[in-house]
């Protein structure tokens, strides 16, 4: 999708400070920081958000999950992490790519 901000990014058109990227998904540091580590997580291609994946996304998913406790720790989040995304306008969804928020580095609030 042209329009996407987070598309761009995959493809190498806006810049991002990159901290993690392999064939499927693209981690880079928050541009407005909600914690000392703000990540996200996103994959290199366009879903919306979770409303839109299907059986076939299961490995992408599984990916996903798999890697974001690699990026935590390799920011130097030994000591855990909060992960969350938004999905839809209910769910404050800001950009329609689906992505994952990595955040730590601090104390959070309570949920």
């Amino acid at each position: 999708m042209s329009g996407c901000i987070f598309c761009r990014i995959a493809a190498g058109e806006v810049n991002a400070t990159v901290v993690y990227e392999d064939d499927q998904l693209l981690a880079f540091k928050d541009h407005a920081p909600k914690a000392p580590v703000h990540i996200l997580v996103i994959p290199k291609r366009h879903i919306a958000n979770l409303y839109e994946l299907t059986d076939d996304d299961a490995d992408l998913m599984a990916h996903i999950m798999l890697s974001i406790p690699k990026v935590a720790a390799q920011a130097g989040l030994q000591s855990g992490f909060r992960t969350i995304t938004n999905t839809g306008s209910g769910g404050r969804q800001e950009v329609y790519h689906m992505h994952f928020h990595i955040l730590g580095g601090g104390k959070l609030p309570a949920m």
